[in-house]
Formats: structure tokens, sequence, C-alpha cells
């Protein structure tokens, strides 16, 4: 299988602890490749996190280094919340663009030192605290159709999540997302 994550240098900081920009090699690795890896790993995937790993932008493409930084919604000029398409706004106003749909499952294998959430409520209808989503672009205009993922540790479990939501749903302030810094 292709590697997967960060650049493989054990003292570059994190994407996790929002310190410097993680090196992430995203495609090169078949679905059925990247579903034993996260076995593998003991990672856990919920309904939605399943039907997006079925979409076709998961069919085998050739790999890319991404810089994937995190940023939480004050950080974007958002202090108290936004929608995706202000979310996705005010990225983009500050030179930061949606990662690859297909991001998510690498960003997961790759971030291994994400914080315990502080608590364990697995779906309340809201963004989950101790999250980070990984901002896309929709795969389907239907809201009913998982958005994207997020990552996200409960009780000691590494979870690789699928969420929904519409263009009117307001994120908290405490949300964060990773997002792609673009080639210069």
């Amino acid at each position: 299988m292709t590697a997967v994550g960060g650049s493989g240098a054990r003292d570059e900081p994190s994407l996790a602890g929002g310190r410097a920009p993680l090196q992430l090699l995203v495609g090169g690795a078949s679905r059925e490749e990247l579903h034993a890896r996260l076995a593998e790993l003991g990672i856990q995937l919920n309904d939605g996190a399943r039907t997006l790993l079925e979409d076709s932008c998961f069919d085998t493409r050739a790999p890319e280094r991404l810089e994937v930084v995190q940023r939480s919604l004050p950080q974007l000029g958002l202090p108290s919340g936004g929608t995706l398409p202000q979310i996705t706004a005010a990225a983009r106003e500050q030179g930061l663009a949606p990662l690859p749909p297909d991001t998510g499952p690498y960003l997961r294998l790759a971030i291994t030192d994400q914080e315990q959430a502080p608590d364990s409520i697995l779906s309340a209808g809201r963004a989950p605290t101790g999250a980070v989503h990984v901002l896309t672009a929709p795969l389907s205009a239907d809201h009913d159709y998982p958005k994207g993922f997020y990552l996200r540790v409960v009780d000691g479990v590494t979870w690789l999540r699928g969420f929904r939501c519409d263009d009117e749903y307001v994120w908290p302030a405490d949300a964060v997302l990773a997002l792609r810094v673009p080639d210069a």
C-alpha cells in the first residue's frame, strides 16, 4: 500500500495540536487498502463514513501531497460560529481552501495524537465537541447524504465519522476544521 500520512519525521509537530502544518499524502491506496489500514489500527467508522468511503472519489488515484492546517472558527474570523458557506468563504479570505473529498481517511491515519473528546456523546444533531471536521466540497447536494468526515477520539476509541448538515446549520464557535494550504 502507498504510504499515507505525514512526512514520516517523528519530531515534526502534527496537525492535532494546531501546530505546524501537516504534510499529508492523499491518494494512491485502493478503497480496500484504506478499509484494511483503518481496521488494522482499530479505527471505528459510523454509517456516514462507510457511505462516503463507497463514493467513486475513493477509486484509486495518483497520490498527491497536501499541506493541511487546522483552524477554529474564531481563527477564521467567525467568533460566533457560521454556516458552511460562511466558513468556506472565511477560509478562502485567509488563503485556505477545502481539501479533496477523499482526504478524511488519510488524515485519520496520519493523526495519532488527537486529544480525547470532552464528552462521550456520539450523535446529538450538532457538531460534536473535540472533533476536527475535514472541510471538503460536498459530494452530493442531497442533505441526507454525508457532507464529509470528522475525526474524534471518544472514551479511548479513535473514530472516522461522517457528518450531515445543510447550508443553514450554524456551526458553533468551538468547531475546528482541517483545511488545505494551496500550493504557492
